[in-house]
């Protein structure tokens, strides 16, 4: 089977959207831009622990992270989370798509009994 650059990607960003605590950051981040330091206040990590976090989402194009003085605030890529709610959607109506043949089928099977 042939891997296309858009199935790769998807696959990195549901890579990274497996851990609870990136869940969480980019939760966050959907409020606006944050410093490591301000996404670590929730957590019990440390400040390290949730750097490694940011490095695997930015690294999987979720987010960027700017230079800004001393600061490195991160913010969302919309366009990223757009690719990943967009082939959610697909999937979501190949599925009702599917189950909508299944019920007809039902119902005229039943009806032919």
């Amino acid at each position: 089977m042939i891997t296309s650059e858009s199935d790769l990607a998807l696959d990195a960003a549901f890579d990274a959207l497996a851990d609870p605590t990136r869940r969480a950051i980019i939760r966050r981040l959907t409020r606006g831009e944050a410093t490591v330091g301000e996404l670590a206040e929730p957590f019990d990590l440390t400040p390290q622990a949730v750097s490694r976090h940011v490095g695997i989402l930015r690294s999987r194009g979720l987010i960027h992270q700017r230079v800004d003085g001393q600061r490195r605030p991160c913010r969302l890529n919309i366009e990223r989370l757009q690719e990943v709610s967009d082939w959610i959607a697909d999937q979501r109506r190949e599925w009702e798509s599917r189950l909508d043949l299944l019920e007809q089928h039902l119902a005229a099977v039943k009806g032919e009994s």
